[in-house]
């Protein structure tokens, strides 16, 4: 069995039915939906037309939310359903930066992540799911695509069908009968507009400067001297000439639709030719504990990088007070990280879930057993040299064993430290994450945080010259080379 949807737009009223059915039947909360309607309309009156869409989970064949659970809190069914379970998950919010779709949300009442689950409850004793059985026009359709005696095998087999971002590799099973493409691309229509039909916009961005939420036509690379106002439909000048006088526009930012410079006519600035009329709202699931987690996760691992390899390349010689400082401060950042991975969580009392129950796919699953890793190959280093330092232990046995343990602890703080760009690639639905300089990148800064710490430590404690010097070329040799990679890689490659 093969479990989709089929939403057929030439029968769709926009009616919200499909909405308030399936808020009924799965008791979903009020604020959060699991499918909604969203409206676009097109041109300028009285020649407008607005355009319905259902949107919800579209029960991928290959869920990228499953693939980033850590905790198999998604998982997908044999019949094809991806669903979910409460009792399983921690609330990390990482399967909302996987959809691409924007279809999880955290329940307000249980601090978990829910989506449209195909009303698998109906589904196993042979009923429909509430919003098929609501919608008076029959506008969906569901049914096993395995099965050519269905209806939505037949219809999938006559008509022409489109989904929504098939570039993301997710194989999506909800599709669109007619579907329009502006209604199917986000990017097609301003992220934020100034209002919606019945609901108040909730700013997603910043507002900009200007004090509306249209972006400037200066940021969109229109002159201030080429227009007046935008939406008085003055005539704007050329942009610029191309060398054989060619009247040519000046590209917009990549992946921005903007407010244009869409021009019709003789140079006329449009108005008005496309906005979204209503369309369910999405926050942002993950805030500051998350950079803050990389800073302080990239300390306590830059830190341990510099003194491993200094230690073991023989950059600098040993002694005791300075690697039991600088020890423990790699350990104290690394365990500030810990905080900030379990402050974050909706349900942090469910955090050694990732232990007891991992998917091992997830790479919150791999970084959080390489932070573990690291914190006891590094802790077991620091107690042995804490214990020589009292007297405790034989120095003679610890300076044996100090090399193994640097050496062994080096690729766990490399992979502590770079774990977090193979989790941004997993985020599907942020396509501005996924880098393959990502990895360099994160270590480029650690070492740079690590040596930057270890200039401050410093100031309050004398350290050798040897390690002060190799601090202070690392910390300005990786600036340098990050800014490198920041200016050139990140603003100057696209993403995904």
């Amino acid at each position: 069995m093969n479990y989709g949807f089929v939403i057929d737009n030439r029968k769709c009223i926009g009616c919200h039915a499909c909405s308030t059915a399936c808020k009924s039947e799965n008791d979903v909360p009020l604020g959060v939906n699991r499918t909604w309607v969203k409206y676009v309309e097109t041109g300028a009156y009285p020649d407008a037309t607005r355009h319905f869409q259902v949107t919800r989970c579209n029960h991928c064949a290959n869920p990228p939310c499953v693939r980033i659970c850590p905790v198999t809190a998604m998982y997908q069914r044999d019949d094809g359903i991806v669903e979910f379970d409460p009792s399983a998950c921690i609330g990390c919010k990482a399967c909302m930066q996987a959809c691409p779709y924007d279809a999880i949300y955290i329940d307000p009442e249980t601090y978990t992540a829910a989506k449209c689950h195909f009303c698998a409850h109906r589904t196993d004793i042979g009923l429909e799911p509430a919003c098929v059985v609501v919608c008076p026009e029959h506008a969906i359709i569901a049914g096993d695509m395995d099965d050519p005696a269905t209806e939505i095998s037949h219809l999938l087999a006559h008509q022409k069908v489109t989904v929504r971002k098939p570039e993301q590799g997710t194989a999506p099973k909800l599709f669109y009968i007619n579907g329009n493409e502006i209604s199917l691309h986000a990017t097609a229509t301003d992220r934020t507009p100034e209002t919606f039909l019945w609901a108040d916009v909730i700013p997603l961005h910043p507002t900009p400067s200007n004090g509306s939420n249209r972006f400037p036509l200066e940021t969109l690379g229109v002159p201030a001297a080429a227009h007046e106002d935008a939406d008085s439909h003055q005539k704007v000048t050329p942009l610029k000439r191309a060398a054989s006088g060619t009247p040519i526009r000046a590209p917009q930012p990549q992946g921005h639709s903007g407010d244009g410079p869409i021009q019709i006519g003789q140079g006329v600035m449009a108005e008005q030719m496309v906005q979204v009329a209503y369309n369910a709202q999405h926050l942002v699931p993950w805030h500051w504990p998350v950079p803050a987690y990389l800073v302080t996760k990239g300390i306590g691992a830059g830190l341990f990088m510099l003194l491993s390899l200094g230690l073991g390349l023989n950059l600098f010689p040993f002694e005791a007070p300075t690697a039991l400082v600088l020890g423990f401060l790699s350990l104290l950042f690394i365990g500030i990280t810990t905080g900030l991975l379990v402050y974050d969580l909706e349900r942090p009392e469910r955090f050694l879930y990732i232990l007891t129950r991992p998917q091992w796919k997830s790479w919150l699953t791999r970084g959080a057993f390489l932070l573990i890793g690291f914190t006891l190959v590094a802790g077991l280093w620091w107690l042995l040299e804490a214990g020589a330092s009292a007297g405790i232990v034989k120095a003679a046995n610890v300076a044996a064993l100090r090399p193994l343990l640097l050496w062994l602890g080096l690729p766990l703080a490399v992979g502590s430290a770079i774990y977090t760009a193979f989790l941004f690639g997993q985020a599907e639905g942020r396509d501005l994450w996924q880098s393959t300089l990502l990895p360099i990148h994160l270590v480029i800064q650690a070492l740079m945080v690590g040596g930057a710490m270890v200039l401050m430590v410093d100031v309050v404690m004398a350290l050798s010259p040897q390690l002060v010097n190799l601090a202070r070329i690392t910390f300005g040799v990786m600036l340098v080379v990050d800014l490198f990679v920041t200016l050139f890689g990140e603003f100057g490659m696209p993403h995904a």
